[in-house]
């Protein structure tokens, strides 16, 4: 089975992942963060990097989602591969930080891949307001996030929540992260543990 976390930077994805990963067994998969060698530069530089820290992306996750597939186990996944297609990439290219030749061979590149994968048995949504990402990413000060533009922020956000509206792929949870504190209260996780049983439960 494949469970997958989807939200806006800041949104606890990473942190659900390895509480949910840990409390049910599941093999963990997280984002390619530590070791993307685009993504410092990205922030520098976004019109620069774009295209290439997006397709970076695309091939990390789709390579993360065959092995998913292949081996056999309940896995969870930190961000999925819908995200960066339907969400970062078009925000960029409004943004005019990727040119339109870049994000047509983007999506060219992301039908072909997606017409080969499976989407997630569950996806989870992490739904969060613009002022509490921002606490977030200044609570775990990665260094080149420190150059986020609230814009930006707030742009994703807008995106996250006209995809999730639509989204058809699978079975879909989604979860308020406002006003709840996963990692700090047992009862807040204890909650989001219980909805994800009810919906797990539902897939066998």
């Amino acid at each position: 089975m494949h469970i997958a976390i989807a939200g806006n930077i800041g949104s606890g994805k990473t942190t659900l992942t390895r509480l949910l990963s840990k409390h049910f067994g599941w093999e963990a998969h997280y984002e390619d963060v530590e070791t993307n060698p685009y993504l410092s530069n990205f922030y520098e530089d976004m019109q620069r990097w774009s295209f290439n820290l997006q397709v970076y992306f695309l091939n990390s996750r789709f390579r993360q989602i065959i092995k998913i597939r292949q081996s056999g186990k309940t896995v969870i996944q930190d961000r999925t591969i819908y995200e960066d297609a339907y969400i970062f990439a078009p925000n960029l290219h409004s943004m005019n930080l990727m040119t339109t030749r870049d994000f047509e061979n983007y999506s060219s590149l992301f039908e072909l891949m997606s017409s080969f994968i499976k989407p997630p048995d569950l996806l989870i949504y992490l739904r969060s307001s613009v002022p509490n990402l921002v606490n977030q990413i200044q609570k775990r000060g990665r260094e080149y996030e420190e150059s986020i533009r609230l814009d930006y922020l707030k742009r994703l956000n807008e995106r996250y929540e006209a995809w999730i509206e639509k989204y058809n792929k699978g079975k879909l949870l989604i979860i308020d992260v406002d006003d709840i504190d996963m990692e700090e209260k047992p009862e807040d996780l204890g909650l989001i543990i219980d909805r994800v049983n009810a919906e797990i439960h539902g897939l066998f």
